[in-house]
């Protein structure tokens, strides 16, 4: 019926219709002009037009067409029809003569409804292999956008953004997409080498190039051939292979180190950097025209602290791979989550990582609550659970702390009748036997006398030296009626 982005035409006055359209071929927009009597053929309006110009007619209800393509951008021609631009779906209105500049406008526009349209975009990743680039804020779906523009084409993409944001990632997903993807991704971190061997790195050597080359050996340009070479932490290459690098970008050709014969080079150069470039350029750290042959299409990758709605999602991403590397699994509240989305996340999505291993480490196969994160992490008013044991639980927990510990550590004050040190060594029975109640009872008055004599009385100190809380200890003082008095 009609191609893509085809600009439709109905206007039952053919000279304004064909006017209109020898206006939009000059710009080199493709455009189809629909009738009365072959509208009928138009069953529904395909959504992939990329405009539809609705002029007069007393064929058609307009309002009615308008209303039945929601997903179709109208621009209408003539003031007759101006009360139809209330309609959500009408970008706006065209009169004559036509103008040029707001033609153009009026098509841009249209563009931008059909772009985006709720829940197309997302659509539209789902249908592409996105892998690891997890969020549904909108910075992560300019990201993904931008990243699906860019692939198909044989740009050279700098991707911006500070450390731990994960910007090979994006460039990973760049490769996934692009017409390379079946080459290989060869990352380079040109922070991590040193300046006098990233040439032969990048470019390789020949067999006595240099004390210790003792073999021949490609380079990263060589072994990304046909596919996609990544150039990580740019900003930190030397000047000098600075110049290299830029030689190689114009004539698409390199020599090894050693070696007189040129090598085509069949790569897709992608960078990456968290340093700004402009500010280096200033202060000659690093070359302007390398510069703009590196940044023909940048992206800005997000920090974490823009995009903490992603969080919920990125912990089930990183956990899901920390399984996968044989290490254990976490779940985090939603108090934990909350306090997690208020921490500024200096460290970005490596930060993030991080601290899901060390909390899956601590808390395998657990939940996590906020008053389980670091103190750092550790940004809601916390309420932790406190858990009270019955009597029966503390209390054989008391004697096996006492049993444990020895008599030798408790005050040297007279023993009661019923339990005399002297005659009896502690933990063994004695011959003539005990009342076990009563000498449970005794014990227990007299080291809860002990410890609120030793502190003059203040029960928060005597609980806390003898591991109960300070409820369960006045419970026993009016149990034993252990007051002051």
């Amino acid at each position: 019926m009609t191609e893509n982005n085809t600009i439709l035409i109905l206007d039952e006055n053919q000279q304004r219709a064909y006017g209109l359209s020898a206006s939009l071929s000059f710009i080199n927009e493709t455009n189809c002009l629909v009738n009365d009597e072959n509208y009928l053929n138009f069953v529904k309006v395909p959504e992939s037009v990329t405009a539809f110009i609705l002029g007069a007619s007393s064929f058609i209800d307009h309002e009615a067409l308008i209303r039945a393509h929601p997903a179709v951008p109208f621009l209408l021609i003539g003031d007759t029809l101006k009360p139809l631009l209330s309609l959500a779906n009408v970008v706006g209105l065209i009169n004559e003569p036509f103008n040029y500049a707001l033609t153009t406008q009026l098509i841009h526009d249209c563009q931008e409804y059909q772009r985006l349209i709720p829940g197309k975009r997302r659509h539209d990743d789902e249908k592409q292999r996105f892998d690891g680039l997890v969020g549904e804020t909108p910075v992560v779906q300019e990201v993904r956008f931008l990243i699906s523009q860019v692939a198909k084409t044989e740009a050279n993409v700098l991707i911006l953004g500070e450390s731990g944001t994960g910007k090979e990632v994006v460039a990973r997903n760049v490769h996934l997409l692009s017409p390379r993807s079946n080459g290989p991704f060869v990352p380079v971190n040109c922070g991590a080498i040193p300046g006098e061997l990233l040439e032969s790195e990048l470019f390789g050597h020949e067999k006595g190039a240099f004390t210790g080359a003792i073999s021949t050996r490609k380079g990263r340009f060589e072994l990304a051939q046909g596919g996609t070479l990544f150039l990580d932490e740019i900003g930190d290459m030397p000047l000098q292979m600075q110049v290299k690098l830029l030689r190689v970008l114009q004539e698409r050709s390199y020599e090894r180190v050693g070696g007189a014969k040129a090598i085509k080079a069949d790569v897709r150069i992608i960078a990456a950097t968290h340093r700004n470039l402009e500010q280096m350029i200033e202060e000659a750290r690093f070359r302007e025209d390398l510069y703009y042959r590196l940044n023909v299409f940048p992206i800005d990758n997000p920090s974490l602290r823009d995009r903490k709605a992603d969080i919920p999602l990125l912990l089930k991403e990183v956990m899901k791979r920390n399984v996968n590397q044989g290490g254990a699994s976490t779940k985090f509240t939603e108090r934990a989550l909350a306090s997690l989305q208020e921490h500024d996340w200096p460290g970005n999505v490596r930060e993030l990582a991080n601290l899901v291993e060390r909390m899956a480490i601590m808390f395998p196969e657990k939940v996590v609550d906020a008053a389980d994160l670091p103190k750092k992490y550790q940004h809601v008013d916390l309420d932790a659970y406190i858990p009270e044991y019955p009597e029966e639980i503390l209390e054989r927990q008391a004697l096996n702390d006492i049993f444990s510990a020895g008599f030798d550590d408790f005050s040297e004050e007279e023993p009661s009748n019923q339990f005399n040190q002297a005659e009896h060594t502690f933990g063994l029975l004695p011959d003539e036997g005990i009342d076990l109640k009563d000498f449970l009872a005794e014990l227990e008055i007299s080291l809860i006398s002990q410890a609120l004599d030793r502190y003059d009385y203040v029960v928060a100190r005597a609980a806390e030296v003898l591991g109960v809380r300070r409820t369960t200890l006045v419970e026993k003082m009016k149990k034993y009626n252990l007051n002051r008095d």
